[in-house]
């Protein structure tokens, strides 16, 4: 099977396009650029530098690399950014995809699966959080997301199209070998910060509230690691190979850690001292975030393998102390006009 993977040259994208070409699919990479990595696609897959936005292009890629099905991931997706910029938020992720799936259509390719998110679920009073809770979300990125859900269903009832759509929890961590990993600008993700602080890339880490109605007073969030996030997309692909219909799951590990945990386990792991700063909340964090993923599992015998904290940090620590530059010193893989 051939697989459009759109940005697949991020984060999550281009460690689905490692599982998928170790389960034995042909992923070719569909990315703008504008915040992937080359370096992080292996060898030997097709990059095209292309908008989701461009359906020229995009058609042109679909039928010369024989598409059958997609990974979707092209999205901005900065909460704190989606709220000072909703236009290019909705118009980037929400005409995007419009642009994306009638592109689809159009050629006849009815298979596709979603990265979506747990920022549809707002702040949920109860936890773990299932797929049937209510989704309210708080912020514009998760806004869009959700948009993005109904157009799959509505394309799904009047056009036939078979979808997946994966909602995550918080994503970490990095190949288990260290070759490629999470390299953001602005980084905003708890782990990489301790991280960079750690190697002395930062002056310390902050903690954002400390009166939480959790144990030690910080929020609490569930990490997956991200090989456990693209092995997932491999069996929804599999899932509509086979026929089978329109599913949404959560991705989550089921075990929620608070902040000083990771904080304290990242200082064990990686034997550094650095300054933690205790600061205000901020608005809108919920003290809880936890999933269930019962569904996927049952469903379609999804089992996260490497998503305990210490494999999760030992991982990204792997990537962070030999990568310290993060892609910057790869050499540009070849792309595609």
């Amino acid at each position: 099977m051939n697989v459009l993977v759109t940005g697949g040259a991020g984060y999550i994208g281009s460690h689905t396009v490692h599982e998928l070409r170790n389960s034995g699919f042909k992923a070719v990479v569909y990315d703008n650029l504008a915040k992937g990595h080359p370096g992080a696609v292996p060898a030997g897959v097709p990059i095209i530098a292309g908008d989701i936005r461009d359906r020229d292009k995009l058609a042109r890629a679909i039928a010369d690399h024989k598409i059958d099905a997609v990974a979707h991931f092209a999205a901005a997706s900065l909460v704190g950014e989606s709220m000072k910029e909703p236009a290019a938020y909705y118009n980037n992720n929400v005409a995007g995809t419009l642009a994306l799936l009638d592109t689809l259509l159009a050629a006849g390719v009815k298979k596709i699966v979603f990265s979506s998110t747990a920022a549809v679920y707002g702040e949920p009073a109860v936890w773990p959080i299932e797929e049937d809770m209510p989704t309210v979300p708080t912020n514009v990125y998760g806004r869009t997301k959700l948009v993005i859900e109904h157009m799959l269903a509505d394309f799904a009832v009047a056009y036939g199209l078979a979808y997946v759509s994966l909602r995550y929890f918080n994503a970490a961590g990095a190949l288990v070998a260290g070759t490629i990993g999470e390299d953001h600008a602005p980084e905003t993700h708890l782990i990489p910060l301790v991280l960079q602080a750690a190697l002395g890339r930062r002056d310390g880490v902050a903690i954002f509230g400390t009166d939480y109605p959790t144990a030690d007073g910080t929020c609490i969030r569930d990490y997956i690691h991200v090989t456990d996030l693209a092995a997932a997309h491999v069996l929804a692909l599999r899932h509509l190979t086979t026929g089978g219909g329109p599913k949404i799951y959560n991705l989550g590990s089921e075990t929620g850690y608070s902040v000083r945990q990771v904080i304290d386990q990242a200082k064990a792991i990686t034997g550094a001292v650095f300054p933690v700063r205790e600061q205000a909340r901020r608005a809108g964090d919920p003290a809880v975030l936890l999933a269930s993923s019962r569904r996927i599992k049952a469903e379609l015998g999804w089992q996260p393998l490497y998503s305990d904290l210490d494999t999760i940090i030992a991982s990204a620590w792997r990537w962070h102390s030999t990568h310290p530059d993060g892609f910057r010193e790869f050499a540009p893989a070849p792309q595609q006009p």
